[in-house]
């Protein structure tokens, strides 16, 4: 049985007395505990029951905060939504044919009640119809107010469940209904340090195929939800192990098992994932005080790179062209996953068995970019992953060589302030081609190769890349040209002679195009 450890909380403390949980409002908030009130006493007047259910109960019986407030009523639930949004002097909002939403703003705080019509006749039927027996405990609305124990309406047994910190699903098709639900799951057993039910389990390996009958933008969310926190690589090998990684992700089918060359430790499949706790693991060690990342594994040896590596990275947060904490978001982690996803379409063998993948990176672009698109990510995230995977391996190779400015100047280029993220996952994708084993002088050279990059783009970017001194426009008029890559060509001509110091004025960049254009003839 998995249990996940990122939640850093309490196990649920839940107090009962023959049955009844002392819920006490005072742990709430002043103005929670003003609009819950207000609602109670609007559906009393309306002489409709009102219920509490989902994540609120949970939340409560956890002595967690909950910001989202689940609220179910017999009646008409969006015109009841209507008429507390006008008395609570809040905003309304019709989210589908299942809640409408009522959002009321205190000063800097805002809470919302979700309010949605009770499915079936009863709130019992209602709760056999949700998804796991910890959100499928309801306590009558009125009842929070009140100073007395109450009895939750518990017909799952979801308390015995919390106390257990067990998700058990409420049926046997929860699935089925929702396959989204697969990854909630596991986002569950993230959030709340939970072990998974075995017939639950049973079921999630069971229909783990379903997953792609869920809308895009919805796995999208659930999947971002689940990537953020560290331990990201043990969600994507439970998912793995429950044959939902490769339901995602079916392009990693032929990585599993596929050997690699002697300096990698781990086959493609075990790689790629094992890039993403990398990357968890630099992130970790910048953010450690600076008087102890000598003492670091990933110091770089004597040279004290992390240290310098560590102080461009703070530079570069206050010139806003980084943010540390980017290193541990979803698109990043999706970027260290999908590096290498060209490997397994480029994988070659020669005469002498030597195990080989050329253009594995530009194999892998056309990939990355079908992946982010399935997944509905955003075109910001689609060019971060593109980027990533199309220009991974450039700063390891530049540390095999002596760094030109030529070559440096072509790196930022080309990836602008993105070159920063790429050379963080090169050293991420490093770590992880060691696995265990111990690091070499190649990850000192990387490391020194990564930093000189950096101190160039972040201390000296003026004189690598110096301010146009010719626009297009100026050069299509000028050589009567027609709009396309030819200008760029010519463009970049221009600034890689500025850079070194070639030609120091327009006039200057006039005959340097001119001298190029007749090459071209």
């Amino acid at each position: 049985m998995l249990h996940y450890t990122p939640y850093q909380g309490t196990s649920p403390t839940i107090t009962t007395n023959t049955g009844a949980i002392s819920i006490q409002l005072t742990a709430l908030r002043p103005d929670e505990q003003h609009i819950l009130q207000q609602a109670a006493r609007f559906f009393a007047a309306q002489h409709q029951q009102a219920y509490l259910t989902g994540g609120s109960v949970r939340d409560l019986l956890r002595h967690t905060p909950c910001t989202d407030w689940d609220i179910v009523t017999t009646g008409d639930a969006p015109r009841l939504a209507r008429q507390l949004a006008n008395k609570l002097h809040g905003f309304y909002a019709h989210l589908h044919a299942k809640a409408s939403r009522v959002v009321c703003q205190h000063g800097d705080s805002r809470i919302t009640l979700d309010i949605a019509p009770l499915a079936g006749s009863t709130i019992e039927e209602d709760l056999h119809l949700r998804d796991f027996t910890i959100n499928a405990i309801a306590l009558p609305l009125d009842a929070i107010i009140s100073a007395e124990p109450c009895t939750p309406i518990d017909p799952l047994d979801g308390v015995a469940d919390l106390r257990a910190s067990r998700l058990r699903a409420v049926r046997n098709d929860i699935f089925q209904r929702d396959p989204l639900r697969l990854l909630r799951a596991v986002r569950f057993m993230m959030r709340y340090n939970l072990s998974l039910d075995p017939t639950t389990e049973q079921m999630l390996t069971s229909d783990a195929s379903l997953l792609t009958l869920s809308a895009p933008e919805r796995i999208h969310d659930e999947l971002y939800a689940l990537l953020p926190p560290d331990g990201a690589a043990q969600r994507l090998r439970f998912l793995d192990q429950h044959h939902l990684f490769t339901t995602l992700l079916p392009e990693f089918i032929p990585a599993r098992g596929m050997r690699q060359p002697e300096l990698h430790h781990w086959d493609v499949l075990e790689h790629s994932i094992e890039t993403v706790t990398a990357l968890e693991r630099l992130h970790s060690e910048l953010q450690r005080p600076a008087h102890e990342l000598p003492h670091s594994p990933l110091s770089g040896g004597e040279t004290g790179d992390l240290v310098a590596l560590q102080s461009l990275l703070h530079e570069a947060e206050q010139q806003q062209l980084f943010e540390l904490a980017m290193l541990s978001t979803a698109p990043m982690k999706l970027a260290a996953l999908l590096h290498d996803i060209g490997k397994p379409i480029t994988r070659t063998v020669d005469e002498d068995g030597a195990i080989h993948f050329y253009h594995h990176p530009q194999a892998g672009v056309p990939l990355a970019q079908e992946i982010m698109k399935r997944l509905s990510t955003s075109a910001q995230d689609r060019r971060l992953v593109q980027q990533v995977v199309a220009h991974h391996m450039r700063p390891g190779q530049l540390s095999g060589t002596p760094l030109t400015p030529r070559a440096i100047r072509r790196f930022f280029v080309d990836l602008g302030n993105t070159g920063i993220h790429v050379a963080l996952i090169s050293l991420a994708d490093h770590l992880s081609m060691r696995g265990p084993l111990p690091l070499t002088e190649a990850w000192s050279r990387h490391l020194a190769t990564v930093c000189l990059l950096l101190t160039r783009y972040i201390r000296e970017r003026n004189s690598i890349l110096p301010p146009r001194i010719i626009q297009s426009g100026e050069l299509i008029r000028r050589f009567n040209l027609t709009p396309g890559p030819l200008i760029g060509q010519l463009l970049d001509h221009i600034a890689e002679a500025q850079a070194d110091g070639q030609i120091h004025s327009k006039d200057d960049a006039l005959w340097l195009a001119e001298e190029f254009l007749q090459k071209q003839k």
